[in-house]
């Protein structure tokens, strides 16, 4: 707990994820790329810093969310990137849902510089981030990995360490695609139930504890029904993450065929307008598409 950690990013699940670290003990520096979404933290005790430079060189262990791979490799190997200004010996987190590859080239970078990294993307959604209840699936160096573990435990409930890094994103990858396509399971499931009269929140009282159950069921049915399609994962980010996840398999010559099915379906709902929506808005395309 006498680490300092420093925090990009502070999205939707990224401030949680922050606010559990101080409420944990932990001293946060804060960097986002606009300012008034890290007030809050601010006002509760955060330290702003100006930029990923100065947030670097002033803390511990460094800890991301942000957007895309393209954000991740510039924040960390770009010439003001965390690499380049890191003391050396802190820890580097990663916790962006991003490409295998860069978490291993992100690691061996960080290796020449004395510093020890990690990939450790996440699963759950706004309300377990908020609850630190998260998933937290870890790539890196097992010697290391105790020293760090605090900090993912002040997130998270469930941290594994999955093997060497890139191990880490893998997993979020396996985790991506069977979301994928329960999602489109379940969105099928309420409107079935809908179209046959049902009422679909007395369907779920029953459905959700037996064989079908899973956590989109328990926790993103209900709001679909409510017609609640505030984000806590966010349409373009999970598109993101297919595509990564199809990259992936593509390299290892591995059909992903519900996959690929799942992202066609996303990429209608985005052209649809639905990007800023969270992923449970496919209920609203399909009950379209169903309708016509």
């Amino acid at each position: 707990m006498n680490k300092t950690i420093g925090f990009i990013g502070t999205g939707v699940m990224g401030k949680s994820m922050a606010r559990n670290l101080m409420k944990a003990g932990f001293s946060v520096n804060v960097y986002t790329r606009t300012k008034v979404k890290a007030e809050d933290l601010i006002a509760e005790g955060a330290s702003w810093k100006d930029n990923v430079t100065e947030l670097a060189a002033s803390s511990d262990i460094i800890i991301t969310i942000v957007g895309y791979p393209s954000d991740v490799e510039e924040v960390y190997l770009g010439d003001n990137g965390i690499i380049q200004h890191a003391k050396s010996g802190s820890y580097l987190i990663d916790m962006t849902t991003s490409s295998p590859q860069l978490a291993q080239q992100i690691f061996d970078t960080a290796k020449e510089h004395n510093l020890h990294a990690f990939d450790a993307p996440v699963s759950g959604s706004d309300i377990y981030a908020e609850q630190g209840k998260l998933t937290i699936m870890v790539g890196g160096d097992k010697e290391y990995f105790n020293d760090v573990l605090p900090a993912f435990e002040a997130m998270g409930q469930n941290v594994v360490l999955q093997g060497p890094a890139g191990s880490g994103q893998h997993t979020k990858m396996c985790n991506q695609i069977a979301i994928a396509s329960t999602m489109m399971g379940v969105v099928e499931a309420i409107t079935y139930a809908e179209k046959a009269g049902l009422d679909p929140k007395t369907v779920l009282e029953s459905i959700q504890y037996g064989a079908a159950g899973s956590f989109s069921l328990s926790n993103l049915a209900p709001r679909m029904i409510d017609g609640n399609f505030e984000p806590g994962f966010y349409v373009k980010h999970f598109i993101k993450d297919m595509n990564l996840a199809i990259e992936s398999a593509d390299k290892m010559e591995l059909p992903v065929p519900g996959l690929k099915l799942a992202k066609d379906l996303y990429d209608r709902l985005s052209e649809a307008g639905g990007d800023n929506d969270g992923t449970h808005a496919l209920y609203k395309y399909y009950k379209m598409m169903a309708e016509q």
